[in-house]
């Protein structure tokens, strides 16, 4: 980075630190925009990840998609243009160097918007990619997110000028080494707006039974298609794209309820309770009465 970047990097690392009154996820007056601080390496965190924008300013952070892995620190952004299933873990942070970051949520409609706006060429034939990539930080994309984080110092200004400064960004990684990845989400007819069809069809019913029939005709392909670009994109099969929202959110309940895991195992789709510890030991690393002692231990 030139000196200019670190000035701006170091203004921006002030301002987070200024915003983050606690550990983990903190949330901020502007709609969509959230302060991430962690003063220690962390346990690996296993969410859903909203299609965002992430910059981290301090620390690194790796995350694993199926069996691929994505590491970023200062100088770089990660994008996630769909819904994914994710697992994120702190690699690099102390106390007097914590882990910051800052995440802006965004929705295909967004992109539609400014694509319609601009004159930014798309491509709706364009093969499916993955729907998650990091690259290095420009300066025009720093310039916007601190214009957005400075808005938290003068709240009167923030429903005017945050969507315009959102809108900025957002133009800017269009416009950048990766940004064909996230114009296909908002192209009508796209392969990969066809497969975020699919995944909000899987996230609105994960615990049914899949029929995969019926994801095809959502996607508008043959079933054979459909795996092949589901792949590409999620870097997972529907079916495992389902068993990891599935393990996801009983793993939730089981934190928050007294409910055993057969119970639980019943009401996320599981029709046999020895299979869904079997499925959650290898995702969680421990059988689910251990897991969730082991947590609420902590």
């Amino acid at each position: 980075m030139s000196e200019i970047n670190y000035s701006k990097q170091n203004e921006l690392t002030e301002l987070i630190e200024r915003y983050t009154s606690h550990e983990g996820v903190n949330e901020t007056v502007i709609d969509s925009l959230f302060f991430i601080r962690e003063s220690n390496i962390t346990e690996p965190k296993y969410r859903v990840y909203k299609p965002s924008l992430c910059i981290v300013v301090s620390g690194v952070k790796e995350l694993l998609l199926a069996n691929e892995s994505y590491k970023y620190g200062p100088g770089n952004y990660l994008v996630a243009s769909v819904d994914l299933p994710v697992t994120g873990q702190v690699i690099e942070s102390t106390p007097n160097s914590p882990y910051l970051a800052f995440r802006l949520e965004f929705s295909p409609n967004q992109i539609v918007e400014i694509l319609t706006e601009t004159k930014i060429s798309t491509n709706s034939k364009e093969n499916a990619k993955r729907a998650i990539f990091v690259s290095q930080l420009e300066e025009s994309i720093l310039d916007g997110v601190i214009r957005l984080v400075r808005l938290l110092d003068s709240p009167e200004d923030i429903p005017i000028l945050a969507p315009i400064f959102k809108k900025e960004i957002l133009y800017r990684v269009l416009r950048g080494q990766h940004g064909g990845i996230l114009q296909q989400i908002a192209i009508e007819g796209s392969t990969t707006n066809r497969i975020s069809g699919v995944i909000d069809q899987i996230k609105m019913n994960f615990y049914n039974s899949l029929r995969i029939e019926e994801l095809a005709d959502i996607a508008n392909m043959s079933v054979s298609s459909l795996h092949r670009h589901f792949k590409e994109v999620t870097a997972m099969s529907p079916l495992q794209f389902q068993k990891h929202l599935r393990l996801q959110e009983a793993r939730l309940l089981l934190m928050s309820e007294s409910s055993d895991a057969a119970e639980i195992a019943f009401r996320v789709g599981y029709e046999s309770p020895s299979q869904f510890s079997r499925e959650y030991s290898r995702l969680f690393g421990f059988p689910p009465k251990e897991d969730i002692k082991r947590l609420k231990a902590k």
